[in-house]
């Protein structure tokens, strides 16, 4: 996905209401330290230290406008960072500016580490000759969740599903509450929208032909080991072909040979890699202001 125009999909209201909380956790009563700064007009300058890429510009910007602070733009959304790259300037009180600029920092580093990290696992991929989709996981930090899903967006991953209204995920533990895979499905298809797709955690062919029966949408091949992927694949693909297939595993972009290994055994049979072990680089991947 083309990184520019995702700021749409940021309602400004949510951002204002985000900007407010991260600000009052840090500042919640008085900040002593504004009477050393003082309120002279003032001028920083944020600088890319690391490679990396850009991601939570709007993040970025509605931090400090809460703080009566304005931020000019060197860089696009998206772009990709080199050291020492001048990525913008902000200008301000320089009490505000100094409330500012932990909050502001934490926020673009955290997007940015999580975009860096999604463009990696998607250039892995594609370098195996993967087509279909690599997503994350619903396994955010609380509180940061829209900040690492719009960085899955912009670093070119999938967002899967943003919460637990967005899809029906019948998970192992469901299908041990409902009393099995069937049953799990056919509650999850009574109580689902006809605009929401169903779709459900299997550790067998077993269950991934019986979810499929069901009325699963999509299966979820979970704890397979990747010599195992292709022939449970390609035999659920055989007898449902209109029901999505998805893998979920670990992707470190720089293990090449596990990528490799996940492609060989998958590619072909199913559309969807799921990855949930994004790491915040915000300590290889920050950003300097000075």
């Amino acid at each position: 996905m083309d990184p520019k125009g995702l700021e749409l999909l940021l309602p400004p209201t949510t951002l204002a209401a985000l900007a407010d909380s991260w600000l009052r956790e840090d500042c919640p009563g008085l900040n002593h330290a504004a009477l050393v700064s003082g309120a002279a007009p003032s001028q920083a300058v944020l600088w890319a230290k690391s490679p990396g890429v850009l991601a939570g510009r709007p993040f970025f910007d509605a931090i400090f406008a809460r703080v009566n602070c304005q931020v000019s733009w060197f860089l696009p959304e998206g772009s990709k960072l080199v050291p020492v790259a001048k990525v913008a300037e902000v200008r301000g009180p320089a009490h505000c500016l100094l409330l500012g600029e932990r909050v502001a920092l934490n926020t673009l580093a955290r997007c940015s580490g999580v975009a860096s990290a999604a463009a990696a696992a998607v250039e892995a991929a594609k370098g195996t000759g993967w087509t279909g989709h690599v997503a994350g996981t619903r396994k955010t930090t609380p509180g940061f969740r829209l900040v690492e899903k719009f960085g899955l967006l912009v670093g070119g991953a999938a967002a899967h599903r943003y919460d637990l209204g967005g899809l029906v995920m019948v998970k192992d533990n469901h299908v041990l509450a409902a009393g099995g895979v069937e049953k799990a499905v056919q509650a999850a298809r009574q109580v689902a929208d006809f605009t929401l797709k169903v779709e459900v955690e299997c550790s067998s062919l077993q269950e991934a032909v019986e979810a499929a029966k069901a009325g699963a949408d999509l299966v979820l091949l979970d704890n397979f080991r990747p010599e195992e992927l292709h022939p449970t694949a390609a035999a659920l693909k055989a007898q449902f072909p209109a029901v999505g297939v998805g893998v979920s595993i670990s992707i470190f972009p720089r293990r090449k040979l596990r990528i490799y290994e996940v492609k060989r055994a998958a590619q072909g049979h199913t559309s969807i890699k799921r990855w949930s072990k994004i790491r915040n680089l915000s300590a290889t991947h920050s950003i300097n202001m000075v």
